[in-house]
């Protein structure tokens, strides 16, 4: 792979992270604005009538759980990292899935998710940061490369996480005879900047070994040929110095004889 390719490839690779980086902005802003588009975007919507202090429908975004009005989010406050916890979030076990009651492993897996969320968008915008470097330069791939595979560890872990804790929260629900169903956008969102994330880290390190590669062949070879071409020529004058001196030797003992 020629040199050549190193700035194509830096490219796409930004504008993957890019991507990356867009696609988990809306996930953060989904539930902490009531704007559209981002006011359509959760995790799961669940039907929540027979639970006291939650409203018919529900949906648990990142930063509450939200009621439903026109197809949108309703969220009355902001809550940073706000788990999938039912008897927490409305304050009442009467109603809500036996499999939420006297268990913390929803409330840690979507803690958790959101700090690792917020990880890899900063190891992210560190390598979009970086990979200006590497249109011109194989350090600079590699660095933006190794950052990008950080964002991707914490990307990856952060959709494990979701995937985990709500597809079981919806499991919960419907177990219950209660309507349930998972956000599509964030699941999409998620999923599509870890993919996002593989493919820049990929082409990151290719385009670093190209700009590693790129003209060395060349100079061996032209360096080669350069030395084994004066070594011969050497050795050809050597060879031209040797026999004059076996000539001069053999005269001079044609000489010695004839006087002799």
């Amino acid at each position: 792979m020629s040199s050549s390719t190193r700035p194509i490839l830096a490219i796409v690779s930004l504008v993957l992270i890019a991507g990356a980086l867009l696609l988990t902005l809306f996930v953060l802003i989904g539930g902490g604005s009531d704007h559209n588009p981002t006011n359509q975007f959760y995790f799961l919507e669940a039907t929540t009538t027979g639970i006291p202090n939650a409203a018919p429908t529900t949906r648990w975004t990142l930063w509450n759980a939200c009621s439903v009005v026109n197809g949108r989010n309703a969220c009355p406050k902001v809550h940073p990292a706000y788990p999938l916890d039912p008897p927490r979030n409305f304050g009442s076990t009467t109603g809500v899935p036996k499999q939420f009651i006297g268990t913390h492993q929803y409330y840690y897996l979507t803690r958790f998710m959101f700090a690792f969320i917020l990880i890899g968008a900063f190891f992210g915008a560190c390598s979009l940061f970086l990979g200006g470097l590497a249109l011109c330069s194989r350090i600079g791939s590699f660095l933006s490369s190794a950052l990008c595979s950080i964002a991707l560890f914490f990307q990856t872990i952060t959709a494990a996480l979701m995937t985990a804790a709500y597809v079981k929260g919806r499991d919960a629900f419907k177990s219950n005879g209660m309507h349930a169903t998972l956000g599509k956008d964030n699941f999409g969102f998620m999923w599509a900047a870890m993919a996002c994330y593989l493919i820049a880290t990929v082409l990151l390190c290719a385009g670093g070994a190209a700009s590693g590669s790129s003209g060395r062949p060349k100079e061996s070879r032209s360096g080669g040929r350069m030395f084994f071409g004066r070594k011969q020529k050497n050795n050809h004058q050597r060879g031209s110095f040797i026999d004059k001196e076996t000539a001069v030797d053999g005269d001079r003992s044609s000489f010695e004889r004839n006087g002799a």
